[in-house]
């Protein structure tokens, strides 16, 4: 097993050395955009944006200092598994999608943290409002997959308050609290795949 340990080090330091800064896309088919709120105080309801699409620029596959990251969704894609949900997300009262049709976040600088952990600062926009935002970040290394491609995995996450981005509706309990709260929970996994040259 210790030899096995050592053979893969080796081909994970192998790989790192050898990849140059380039731009990676996210593919969205292994990634997700997924959100959480607290329902009526006691239960977490969960969603995703099934349709997004995004780049990760100038990073090597190893030294995040210089990278940077975009990442837009369509916000008609909402699903939370309920359809009369997504159609009243999709109103005038959340998300108002036609009249925003996207939502984005363009990194502004990256804040290294200790082993493989950093922050990644950044403007969110959502519903036409543009807010600074920071998440918790993880890279979780790179590899070549079996088809020529170079691979690159990050999860990221961080909590925003909807009411700073007019995302307001809003209704009060008799017993206190609100049938949603206005903390959101918003995760990123993304896989991304190194553009090739030419």
């Amino acid at each position: 097993m210790l030899k096995h340990a050592i053979g893969a080090a080796a081909i994970a330091a192998t790989l790192t050395a050898s990849v140059q800064a380039a731009d990676w896309k996210i593919d969205a088919v292994h990634s997700d955009l997924e959100f959480e709120v607290k329902h009526m105080v006691i239960s977490t309801v969960g969603g995703q944006f099934t349709e997004f699409e995004g780049t990760v620029t100038n990073f090597d596959g190893k030294n995040l200092a210089d990278a940077s990251v975009s990442v837009t969704a369509k916000a008609a894609s909402i699903s939370t598994n309920n359809e009369k949900r997504d159609d009243h997300l999709k109103s005038s009262d959340f998300f108002a999608v036609e009249e925003h049709p996207e939502l984005s976040f363009v990194s502004g600088k990256v804040i290294p943290g200790e082993g493989n952990q950093f922050k990644l600062v950044g403007d969110l926009t959502m519903r036409g409002v543009t807010k600074e935002v920071t998440f918790d970040c993880t890279f979780n290394g790179a590899i070549e997959d079996g088809w020529g491609n170079t691979r690159a995995g990050f999860s990221a996450e961080t909590t925003i308050n909807r009411q700073d981005f007019g995302v307001s509706w809003s209704k009060s309990l008799d017993a206190g609290g609100l049938v949603v709260s206005n903390d959101v929970e918003i995760s990123f996994n993304l896989q991304t795949v190194m553009a090739k040259e030419g």
